[in-house]
């Protein structure tokens, strides 16, 4: 077998995920497919979305989906940052301490409800999610590849709830929403749930793992292949310095923000079959790769202005190279 046949076999396993996960979440293909760019770029995701519209339900069945290892954790008030990370433990019977792995020890860490614990558990998620190790006791210990957390969180219930700082979002790569569902997606949902559909049981509607850790570093590869011309590059940074002379922007993307925009560029580029990124690859993830990297004037709140406006008058000024 060829390497190109080993690539599209890649692409087609991890393109089959979205049939699988459809057969537990209904209309949700955009998070899906940012979801599993993330998986592409070694990335981290941000969930956001009103209580009741499947977040947690998704995640659980991209895991199940993926045949990896898979954690979640319930963030809630009293949770300690050794609940996530792991902590020195004593053993009677050897007479020795020794580390406890927690839960942070996995493959995809689904973080439920993530702005529900204080910063001082939220900050234990930073070493890990940027460094790829947590540090217990002085000493550094690798977590496994790959590595993804994903993380949700309510949008508008604030009572008990502690915002995630600036520094913590951006080590998000997308930020994903997830709408209440149209009409006919709303009737579909009542539909299987009439025909017995138990969301706590994936696997009795059909969801069967498709892709693998193999899969994924064949995809990884082939996704640092994606050639991007020096246009495209012109495009991504003019995008991204228009942020930050937006008149309603305290802060805007900065160059980090930048290379998470092209790091999924390319990752839907490798995804939609092609070995170049184009000016519309950088504009179908300019939203969810920005959106959280902004910080809005609060008179500019107050009068309504929102991140994704402001990215979708950067889209509408900014020239598009040809």
């Amino acid at each position: 077998m060829t390497s190109t046949d080993t690539t599209s076999d890649a692409r087609n396993a991890l393109v089959a995920l979205r049939a699988e996960v459809g057969k537990a979440v209904v209309g949700n293909d955009a998070a899906v497919t940012g979801l599993m760019i993330a998986l592409l770029c070694r990335g981290h995701v941000l969930v956001e979305g009103v209580p009741g519209v499947a977040k947690t339900l998704l995640v659980r069945a991209l895991a199940t989906a993926l045949d990896l290892d898979t954690t979640r954790i319930q963030f809630t008030p009293d949770l300690m940052p050794g609940d996530v990370t792991g902590s020195i433990v004593y053993d009677s019977r050897s007479a020795e301490f020794s580390f406890r792995e927690g839960p942070v020890f996995t493959n995809l860490l689904l973080a439920d409800e993530i702005n529900r614990t204080p910063p001082k558990t939220q900050s234990a998620l930073l070493e890990a999610m940027e460094e790829r190790q947590v540090s217990v006791d002085g000493r550094p210990r690798p977590l496994p590849d790959p590595f993804t957390v994903v993380a949700t969180q309510n949008p508008v219930e604030y009572e008990g709830t502690y915002p995630l700082p600036e520094a913590q979002l951006d080590r998000f790569l997308l930020k994903l929403t997830v709408p209440l569902p149209t009409r006919e997606d709303e009737i579909g949902v009542l539909a299987r749930h009439a025909q017995g559909f138990d969301p706590r049981d994936l696997s009795a509607a059909g969801v069967r793992p498709v892709a693998g850790a193999a899969q994924l570093a064949v995809a990884r590869a082939a996704v640092a292949g994606v050639t991007v011309g020096q246009e495209v590059l012109g495009y991504i940074v003019d995008l991204c310095r228009a942020t930050r002379a937006m008149p309603s922007v305290r802060i805007g993307v900065s160059p980090r923000g930048a290379t998470a925009l092209l790091a999924a560029t390319r990752a839907w580029a490798w995804l939609s079959g092609r070995g170049f990124a184009t000016p519309d690859d950088v504009k179908a993830l300019a939203r969810p790769a920005l959106r959280h990297r902004l910080d809005l004037r609060p008179e500019a709140e107050l009068e309504g202005a929102t991140a994704d406006g402001v990215i979708e008058r950067v889209l509408a000024t900014v020239p598009v190279p040809r």
